[in-house]
């Protein structure tokens, strides 16, 4: 299957929002999404959310008037701010995209504590939270249609 790339214009706007969603950390010693090996994954990795993400830069570049790489860092925080509020799904998807390439990365799950491997098959220990929490979702009425 074939999907569609994002175009250079694109692809300079993705990276300078990556980076502004997850920046980099020297506290935490760990890089930000716009890390170029991330950033190569993040790209790899769009594949059927190619059409999302360029819904959602051309909003951002509507929003930011042009070129949002071209912005100054606090005008990209401003522009940045107000998409975070009206992105919608196109963004949410891009999100996710973003964030699952990120926790992917060695460095970033080293610096969690996290030995950096797939989870299965030996799988990773969580430990047990407050189930009570659950509490008023179970109490809810059922949001579905019985067949």
């Amino acid at each position: 299957m074939t999907y569609e790339t994002l175009t250079d214009a694109e692809t300079r706007d993705l990276h300078a929002l990556a980076g502004l969603m997850i920046p980099a950390s020297a506290t935490h010693g760990v890089p930000g999404a716009d890390d170029d090996l991330i950033f190569a994954d993040i790209l790899k990795s769009l594949e059927r959310d190619t059409a999302d993400a360029k819904t959602a830069l051309q909003q951002l570049v509507t929003l930011s008037g042009g070129a949002f790489s071209a912005l100054t860092a606090e005008r990209r925080g401003e522009v940045a701010a107000r998409f975070k509020q009206e992105g919608g799904a196109p963004l949410f998807t891009l999100n996710r995209v973003v964030l699952l390439c990120y926790y992917r990365d060695d460095r970033v799950m080293r610096s969690l504590g996290q030995e950096p491997r797939s989870p299965f098959p030996k799988g990773h220990v969580v430990e047990q939270g407050d189930w009570s929490l659950l509490d008023p979702v179970r109490k809810r009425p059922p949001m579905w249609r019985r067949v």
